[in-house]
This record gives C-alpha cells, structure tokens and sequence, in this order.
C-alpha cells in the first residue's frame, strides 16, 4: 500500500500542487485510511430527501488545510439543513 500511495495519490498530489483532492463517493474515506492520509466529509447535498457528502482528501500533515478548505465549502454552499427538532417523550 505504501508503494502504491507513494507513485499514485502522492505523485498525484505533488506533480499537480494540490491542497487536497475531492471526490464524491465515500468509499475514498477507506482508501485515504488505508494510506495513512487525512480526510474530511462535508455535506453536499441531498439526493430524493438524504443528504450525501464530498470528501477532501490530502497528504500526511495536511489536516490543518483540509479543515480550513471543508469550512470554506461548508461557508460557501450552506447546504446543510439541521435536522428537524423533535419533541422527546418522558
């Protein structure tokens, strides 16, 4: 894995000066994981009622920059809806 992160999603990343790679699919998550990378879901949008997320992936060290662009996302689009408040019973 280690061979792989290093002439794919590194390479990747390095070659192309990226802050972080998005990708809309939550398998990603395990594939960053695997790698030993940081990563961050943010709400997207909804899909016939439930709500789906992106993900900002990045290279080791890279969390404080993953955080700042997932906030600048979330501040821009406003997608999030809270969900709906319910009345607790007692």
């Amino acid at each position: 894995m280690a061979r792989l992160s290093h002439i794919g999603f590194e390479k990747l990343m390095i070659t192309n000066n990226l802050d972080a790679m998005v990708v809309p699919f939550s398998f990603f998550a395990s594939i960053l994981a695997r790698g030993g990378y940081p990563g961050v879901t943010v709400p997207a949008g909804y899909e016939k009622g439930a709500p789906f997320g992106i993900i900002f992936g990045g290279l080791k060290g890279s969390e404080p920059k993953l955080i700042q662009i997932a906030y600048s996302f979330e501040q821009a689009t406003l997608i999030r809806k809270p969900p709906p408040l319910r009345k607790l019973e007692v």
